[in-house]
């Protein structure tokens, strides 16, 4: 699956607030390195390098045009698979941003990641808790109708990807951690036509894109519109998208 960095970036203030509201609860005083996993093209990376500009930073993304795009002052960026990622020993800060929700096997690397921080390390994650919102809900229920099952079989998960806040808290107090989880829902204003279709044409409706032709997405895409409209009507001050969000964050201390 490919990704469109400046289709992701099109709502780089909404998709960029929760990073911040993340970070601000890691207290690191003079982090080593801080690593951000799952760094899309750079943006909130660079805040990390502005933050503590004497720690080694470093971006890694599975996607190459994500880092392709991606640049900022004191950061080095590269191509890589977070589920073959260790940390290094002086790795103090690890931060992942709504990226483990695309990989399902994120609660052991989470755990791994966890009982390897250094003495005063910190690990920060944050992952949307959206999937029963009608905005996936109604992707679900159109992929799965007569029309789309077959040539979306299986693109879709069924069943929730992320955890809840209660077990996200146990794997890192399991892993002998100070932990801080908790979760908020954004309520977003968009502006223009079909904000929400694209909102999910940079992140979520890209697998459905990815297995569909062109022809097939757009007009896949024009129905889901309509779907969206009904679930997310247009007000006179824009579109009203509430985005609910999970973080974690855990110190060793």
């Amino acid at each position: 699956m490919n990704w469109d960095p400046v289709q992701y970036e099109r709502y780089a203030d909404e998709r960029g607030r929760p990073f911040v509201d993340l970070v601000a609860r890691v207290a690191a005083g003079a982090p080593r390195r801080v690593v951000d996993l799952g760094c899309g093209p750079g943006t909130s990376t660079a805040l990390l390098a502005r933050r503590w500009p004497e720690a080694v930073v470093e971006g890694i993304d599975s996607s190459a045009e994500m880092i392709a795009a991606a640049t900022a002052p004191g950061v080095t960026f590269r191509v890589g698979d977070v589920t073959e990622w260790q940390p290094q020993a002086d790795t103090d800060v690890v931060v992942s941003n709504a990226t483990l929700q695309w990989v399902p096997t994120h609660r052991e690397l989470l755990s791994r990641w966890a009982r390897g921080l250094p003495a005063e390390g910190w690990l920060a994650f944050q992952v949307p808790g959206n999937f029963a919102a009608p905005s996936h809900a109604l992707m679900r229920s159109l992929a799965s109708s007569p029309r789309w099952a077959d040539a979306l079989a299986g693109v879709l998960r069924i069943a929730d990807p992320v955890a809840s806040p209660d077990e996200y808290a146990a794997l890192l107090l399991d892993a002998g951690l100070v932990v801080d989880v908790w979760e908020t829902t954004y309520l977003h204003v968009l502006p223009g036509d079909d904000p929400v279709l694209e909102w999910l044409r940079g992140t979520g409706l890209r697998p459905v894109l990815a297995a569909l032709s062109a022809d097939e997405g757009a007009a896949f895409e024009a129905e889901f519109a309509v779907l969206l409209r009904g679930a997310y009507p247009a007000t006179a001050h824009g579109t009203l998208f509430p985005f609910r969000r999970i973080f974690a964050v855990g110190h060793r201390a």
